[in-house]
């Protein structure tokens, strides 16, 4: 995908605050944080949404879950607790047609908002 910033992102293009890299996906700290502690679960395979999703990338969605638990515990906010978040589309608030999960966490509290 030539437009997508996070293709480019991937690819070096742009510079990310990585939190971590593998094969199939990165981690990195959002430029627009709405937490304390906000990184974007990305993978390196452009899917421009969850409603793009088919059958043979369950895989994929599994490795992403469990990317997001090894993120969250770099980060240092397993234990305390954290959102993941999928936008999906325009009307959701889906800015980069690139699929991405938000991690969000490091709150002293409770969260200022609730689902």
């Amino acid at each position: 995908m030539v437009d997508c910033i996070f293709c480019k992102i991937i690819k070096g293009e742009i510079p990310g605050k990585f939190v971590f890299k593998d094969n199939d996906f990165v981690v990195f700290h959002d430029i627009n944080p709405k937490a304390p502690v906000h990184a974007l679960v990305v993978p390196k395979q452009h899917v421009e949404s969850l409603r793009e999703v088919n059958e043979t990338q369950v895989d994929l969605l599994g490795k992403m879950m469990l990317t997001t638990s090894k993120a969250a515990q770099k980060l240092n906010i397993a234990n305390e607790g954290y959102k993941v978040v999928i936008n999906n589309g325009k009307a959701s608030g889906q800015l980069v047609f690139h699929l991405h999960l938000h991690l969000l966490g490091g709150w002293k509290e409770a969260a200022h908002w609730q689902v």
